[in-house]
């Protein structure tokens, strides 16, 4: 768990209205989801994407952060890979979801399925191949096998328990 919190495995990301907003809502949906299935995996990433300028041509423009030199690229997005497994693992289906969501300040009321993409995409994206052995007649979309949103005030209510204690 230590590990965790070495600086090589941080990414900088907007706080006010993403990691501490909506981001950590997310997270939150991604715990809740072992209600459901035994086993969950989450595999989380940066993403450097190109966005469209108004000269037609396309770019890969971040900020870079630090002190005293800035040396440090701030992703312009970050993915989520989710694997929720159900009961049966050697038999049963494994819900997947792939989620794509801007390094910026997103609404809490925004509907979380319009941040899903296909899997390939977050591959293509990444340069990683996420589900290569787990075969496509056991795959399912988890934002038809569950609820995809996000819980804001149950959060809330949740981290003021958390932090009495």
């Amino acid at each position: 768990m230590d590990e965790t919190f070495y600086l090589s495995n941080m990414c900088p990301q907007v706080g006010e209205g993403f990691n501490r907003d909506y981001w950590a809502h997310f997270e939150d949906f991604c715990r809740r989801l072992t209600n459901k299935y035994p086993s969950v995996r989450v595999v989380t990433g940066p993403l450097y994407l190109p966005k469209q300028e108004q000269d037609g041509k396309w770019y890969v423009k971040y900020e870079v952060v630090g002190s005293p030199a800035p040396n440090v690229a701030v992703p312009t997005h970050f993915y989520k890979v989710v694997f929720a497994e159900e009961r049966d693992s050697k038999a049963g289906g494994v819900a997947v979801g792939a989620f794509v969501l801007p390094n910026a300040v997103i609404p809490n009321g925004k509907p979380l399925q319009e941040f899903e993409v296909p899997l390939e995409v977050v591959e293509r994206a990444a340069g990683l191949e996420f589900a290569e052995k787990l075969p496509v007649q056991r795959r399912k979309r988890l934002c038809q096998e569950t609820s995809c949103s996000i819980l804001v005030k149950e959060y809330a209510q949740r981290q003021k328990a958390f932090e009495k204690k």
